[in-house]
């Protein structure tokens, strides 16, 4: 973003050294520096909180999508369940039916 080289940076300090004086230099450049520092610091801060919700957000969309695969599955095994409970009632009605004895056929008279 910014990009000094290095006969460009002895320009600024030189002009700073005339401007701000040689008492005052050292001072000056201890405050820039630590604000220097207090600005790095909260945008690293702004960046942790920017990425955490980010994470935060992803982890909502992966439980959704794994919530959704649960009910998914969920209906499948009602549906499992319900077909399977359907045929095991009809195959205790044919059972059953076979078990009752057969009703006596009427005879038929000589001829």
């Amino acid at each position: 973003m910014f990009e000094f080289s290095f006969s460009e940076l002895m320009v600024v300090m030189v002009v700073a050294l005339v401007v701000i004086g040689p008492e005052r230099l050292p001072k000056v450049a201890r405050t820039l520096g630590l604000l220097w520092g207090r600005a790095q610091r909260y945008v690293h801060g702004v960046r942790a909180d920017i990425e955490r919700d980010l994470a935060v957000a992803e982890f909502q969309q992966l439980k959704a999508k794994v919530q959704a695969e649960a009910d998914a599955a969920q209906q499948a095994v009602q549906s499992l369940d319900h077909t399977l409970s359907s045929q095991a009632q009809q195959l205790k009605q044919d059972i059953a039916a076979l078990e009752q004895p057969a009703p006596p056929s009427p005879k038929s008279p000589p001829a």
